[in-house]
């Protein structure tokens, strides 16, 4: 009971694997994942200091550690599946925030609930922050799949995986961190050599041009 369970918890995190029933040449955790996007969003907020935007680094940092962290109770879900529609997203982040809650009130002391309540929320929101969760998020995604289509994997699924990532990306190319991603980091990605490169440097190349 209590905190022991929390923290035996993370090392369940490492067990939890990213789009689990596919074939895959490298598997990710969820653990995994939650460090990148950590690493990914410091970058990303490094830009967006450096370009005069004030960032609540304390707020980026408990956002971006925790925010796949409710997926303990429901492990994880396919992006294509997840944002089929947004009542199916509405519906499996609820359930994930009540899981969440319950696990909580039940093994936290309940001087720190409040606070891991706030923690586990969802992080994604109007903030700087919360928009530079979203970003990196999605960047980490985008390398996943990447990894797959470059070394040849046939599922279908990684590459509309890619397109869902990169399509997010873009909506919040107003930000200068995105533009950086977009125009410095992302032609790096597309120039090393791999397969099917004619066709994904084609999508890559749609999904981007509205932002350009």
């Amino acid at each position: 009971m209590g905190i022991h369970h929390y923290f035996k918890s993370l090392s369940d995190m490492e067990k939890l694997y990213r789009c689990p029933g596919k074939f895959k040449y490298n598997e990710h955790t969820v653990a995994a994942h939650s460090f990148k996007v950590t690493k990914i969003a410091q970058f990303l907020g490094t830009v967006e200091e450096h370009h005069g935007k004030q960032v609540n680094w304390k707020d980026l940092y408990e956002k971006a550690l925790n925010h796949d962290y409710p997926e303990i109770f429901t492990g994880d879900i396919k992006t294509p599946v997840k944002y089929a529609s947004d009542e199916l997203n509405r519906l499996f982040s609820q359930v994930e925030e009540e899981m969440a809650h319950k696990f909580v009130t039940e093994e936290f002391p309940e001087e720190y609930q409040a606070i891991y309540l706030e923690r586990f929320k969802e992080g994604k929101d109007g903030s700087l922050e919360g928009k530079i969760l979203a970003v990196a998020d999605k960047i980490d995604l985008l390398y996943e799949s990447f990894g797959e289509i470059q070394k040849g994997n046939p599922e279908p699924i990684f590459l509309e995986i890619y397109q869902e990532a990169l399509t997010t990306i873009v909506r919040y190319h107003e930000m200068t961190s995105v533009d950086f991603f977009l125009n410095r980091v992302l032609p790096d990605m597309l120039a090393e050599k791999f397969i099917p490169h004619s066709e994904l440097s084609k999508i890559t190349q749609n999904l981007i041009a509205p932002s350009q």
